[in-house]
């Protein structure tokens, strides 16, 4: 069986933040798989996901601290800057970072480890809300 659903996220922050429950609370048919993958696809080049720590939130503080010393602002070589300083590094951080994740699914539910969750990586100031597409394919 297959299902796809494109969803929002709510506008957020510059920073990386906990989204897990956010984008279960929109997935409600998840339910309806016993075993499969569930595939997160971010429409966007100025954000990023990945999975990491979910119980201190001093982890997501460190993340934007290395990536904003990876991909810093006002490089002299950036030649991308007509959408503001934060648009390059915005950019780098999300190919590193990456736009996409697949995530297995057990009884219903996402099989993550105890302290993973879904992080949203916002690299832009005022990036807006941000559209994922969401594919599982299961039984």
């Amino acid at each position: 069986m297959w299902f796809q659903k494109q969803i929002s996220l709510q506008a957020r922050s510059r920073g990386f933040h906990l989204i897990t429950d956010e984008i279960l609370q929109q997935i409600p048919e998840l339910a309806n798989f016993s075993v499969g993958i569930m595939h997160v696809f971010l429409q966007h080049t100025s954000a990023s996901i990945t999975i990491n720590e979910n119980a201190d939130p001093s982890v997501r503080q460190d993340f934007e601290s290395y990536f904003n010393r990876t991909a810093a602002e006002n490089e002299p070589y950036y030649v991308h800057t007509y959408e503001g300083s934060d648009d390059m590094p915005a950019h780098l951080k999300s190919s590193l970072l990456g736009c996409e994740l697949s995530i297995p699914i057990n009884q219903g539910q996402l099989a993550v480890g105890t302290w993973q969750g879904i992080y949203l990586g916002e690299h832009r100031n005022h990036g807006g809300s941000r559209r994922v597409l969401i594919t599982i394919q299961g039984e």
